[in-house]
């Protein structure tokens, strides 16, 4: 298997898509891998995706499971601002899975974010889980903190929300006839690592991912920052409800405030990609979280699958 994986990960001809190794680098293979380092401050995280708490097999394929590893971690750097690079992945399966195919996942994943999966480990155990270790850079400008934001700031988010969330409860109910887009958002979610580089070059003071669901995000936005929350509107994904947009989580659109609202616009409709959707402003009373006049629920994704196994 070892051998397998080196083979697949080394990057260069044969392997389309996946990223090869830079003059003076060295991916899969020795002790640890060899890296050029980026210019500007390394960005660095790191997530876990678990059997019975992130992730159900029964809903989804072990492909499925690689990509979301990959995707979750690209989803952080990109709430930074920031562009991601090289990916290290320890993998613990039960005997008998079948790890070319969580392989797949994460190789598609990697390709799609213009990563380098350049190394990681294999072990045993009960249940499958998945640890990624990610790097990436903002290329010279500064990083997008949580603490940033400012009164007056307003607020905007890259798309429409709740469709993870839509997507698991028809799974849960076998439904998914004609809900294939609901579906996808929950197997396949996608890293916004594009938009998140487009909202920190027009000026973002704050960002962050919605990966436990839009309250509870902004909640931590303006706890760090020290400034309230007053939304107007929240877009909300067909087929999918206010409280799932609000609360549903795994939806990993980034969430960001900036002091004018032009520059997001212009620098969005130049980079060819969708305009943020404007949903409220950062207010001076700290202790504020509102909806159209109302309190705003703090609700978020809560990881309590139970195991297949």
């Amino acid at each position: 298997m070892l051998a397998r994986l080196r083979a697949r990960l080394g990057g260069g001809p044969g392997q389309p898509g996946l990223m090869a190794p830079l003059p003076g680098e060295v991916f899969s293979g020795d002790d640890a891998a060899v890296l050029l380092p980026p210019a500007g401050r390394l960005l660095l995280a790191i997530d876990l995706v678990v059997e019975g708490v992130h992730i159900d097999l029964s809903l989804g394929s072990l492909a499925d499971a690689g990509w979301k590893a990959i995707s979750v971690n690209a989803s952080d750097i990109a709430a930074m601002g920031g562009r991601p690079l090289h990916v290290v992945a320890g993998v613990s399966a039960p005997a008998g899975t079948d790890l070319d195919e969580v392989t797949d996942g994460m190789v598609e994943a990697c390709a799609a974010y213009g990563v380098a999966l350049v190394g990681g480990d294999l072990t045993s155990g009960r249940h499958l889980v998945l640890s990624v270790a990610i790097t990436g850079t903002c290329d010279g400008r500064d990083p997008v903190l949580r603490t940033g934001a400012r009164r007056g700031d307003l607020i905007w988010v890259t798309g429409p929300l709740g469709a993870s969330a839509a997507g698991l409860e028809l799974l849960r109910g076998a439904r998914t006839e004609s809900h294939s887009g609901l579906v996808r958002a929950y197997r396949r979610p996608v890293a916004r690592v594009r938009e998140g580089v487009v909202a920190a070059a027009s000026g973002a003071t704050a960002m962050i991912d919605v990966s436990d669901g839009l309250s509870q995000d902004l909640d931590h936005v303006a706890s760090e920052s020290g400034v309230g929350i007053r939304l107007t509107s929240v877009p909300i994904a067909a087929g999918a409800s206010l409280e799932q947009a609000l609360g549903g989580g795994e939806d990993y659109e980034l969430v960001f405030t900036a002091p004018e609202g032009a520059p997001v616009v212009q620098a969005f409709e130049a980079a060819g990609l969708a305009v943020p959707t404007r949903i409220g402003i950062c207010t001076a009373d700290a202790g504020e979280r509102s909806l159209e006049g109302h309190p705003l629920p703090i609700t978020g994704w809560e990881h309590s699958f139970r195991s297949a196994r």
